[in-house]
């Protein structure tokens, strides 16, 4: 019995003259990474942007920050004394009547009061009265964390 050993090295049996272009059978995924790196930056960057857009000069305090599953409603009251409903400038009689409004889950609605640093103390406290002699519960204070210097 006789046995032949053949050289070619392709599958035809043909062989090429140089060398044999071998198909890259790889997901390259260096790009899709880069990608999503550059987008995690990018959110991490504009997610503290994404807040109440009413500019406030918060005062500090050393209190720990809250954590929360849902997104509360925000009364705002800025330096002159105008009074902010999430973005939307009301007066304060009409506090109660939009927060009955837009409260999804009634008086156990999560209510944040951001009071700016030099806004008038008993413009604040008004706010706060009229929101909670409404009933609303969840009612609180909106600082900024004091910084170790």
């Amino acid at each position: 019995m006789a046995m032949s050993v053949s050289h070619s090295g392709s599958r035809g049996g043909h062989r090429r003259r140089g060398r044999r272009i071998k198909l890259m059978s790889e997901i390259n995924v260096t790009p899709f990474v880069d990608v999503m790196l550059v987008l995690l930056i990018i959110f991490m960057v504009a997610a503290p942007l994404l807040t109440v857009g009413v500019p406030i000069d918060l005062p500090e305090t050393q209190a720990r920050a809250l954590n929360s599953e849902t997104q509360p409603i925000t009364v705002s009251v800025n330096q002159e004394g105008q009074v902010f409903l999430q973005e939307t400038e009301i007066p304060i009689d009409e506090v109660v009547p939009k927060l009955q409004a837009i409260a999804q889950t009634g008086y156990d609605e999560r209510i944040y009061v951001r009071g700016d640093r030099s806004a008038d103390y008993g413009t604040v406290m008004r706010v706060m009265a009229r929101i909670s002699s409404a009933g609303y519960r969840n009612l609180g204070l909106v600082t900024l964390q004091e910084q170790d210097q």
